[in-house]
Formats: structure tokens, C-alpha cells, sequence
């Protein structure tokens, strides 16, 4: 068994880049700042700051591009993409994502009022799968 989850909670460094790949699909990237703070061996406060690349798909793209702002606070739940290709030098890279399958806008309540009257959004309007993960379902109907 394996399992590919992700949970985050921080701020948007970026508002959302939409783009509308077709009338039904479309895709929104946006940067997530996630801060971990400690004290290092003198015992001064130090802030270690991460960022993370999120990909929203169809509907949770359509209301990212509606509501979702710079420096807005959002939780966030998904799983790791990674890319990998060769560059011109035939160098392997790697690029690493977020794919956002559910996300709610944190922050106060005020926030909330000024974003939507939904402060959660689901993407359940985007699913794939695979020929493999439809090969390997038992009779009952499980991916295991």
C-alpha cells in the first residue's frame, strides 16, 4: 500500500495564473509560502520559509482565479507531481508540484465575506485514471 497526500497551510505569494486550455478544461498555478520557525544553537528565532508550486484543475481552478489573492491564507490538500525531462545539455531535471484536489480559504471571518460565500472548494470535476489503476481494481471495486 502507498499513499501520496499532501496537507498545507499558508499564504499565496502570487495571485493565480489561469489558463483555459479548451472550453472545459482549464489550469491554475499558484505559489504557496509555508514557514517553519525554531531557534538555532545560539537561541535566536529563525524562520525557514518554503515554497510550493500548486496546480488546480477545472472547477477549483475557476474559483482559484475568482477568489484566490496574493498573501490570502488557504489550506490546502493533494498529492506530489513530479516531472522529469532532459534540458538542452541532456542534464536530467525534475519539477515538482502540488496537484490540489481540495482547498479552503483560512483567514478571518471578514476575509471570508470579502472572497465568497464559499469559503471551500472541491475539485470534483477533475478525475483521471489510468489503465493501469483500472487494471489493478479488484472485483470489488478497490484500487488494491
Amino acid at each position: 500500500m502507498s499513499v501520496n497526500k499532501v496537507i498545507l497551510v499558508g499564504h499565496l505569494g502570487s495571485d493565480p495564473e489561469v489558463k483555459y486550455l479548451n472550453e472545459n478544461r482549464v489550469v491554475a498555478n499558484v505559489n504557496l509560502a509555508t514557514n517553519e520557525t525554531y531557534k538555532d544553537k545560539e537561541g535566536n528565532k529563525v524562520t525557514q520559509t518554503e515554497w510550493h508550486r500548486l496546480e488546480m484543475w477545472d472547477g477549483l481552478a475557476k474559483i482559484a482565479e475568482q477568489y484566490l489573492k496574493k498573501g490570502k491564507e488557504i489550506y490546502v490538500e493533494g498529492s506530489i507531481k513530479t516531472d522529469t525531462w532532459k534540458d538542452k545539455d541532456d542534464n536530467t531535471r525534475y519539477s515538482t508540484r502540488i496537484r490540489v484536489s481540495d482547498f479552503k480559504m483560512l483567514g478571518s471571518v471578514q476575509d471570508k465575506r470579502e472572497n465568497t460565500p464559499h469559503a471551500e472548494a472541491k475539485n470534483e470535476t477533475h478525475t483521471t485514471t489510468s489503465k493501469e489503476e483500472t487494471d489493478n481494481q479488484n472485483a470489488d471495486g478497490l484500487p488494491f
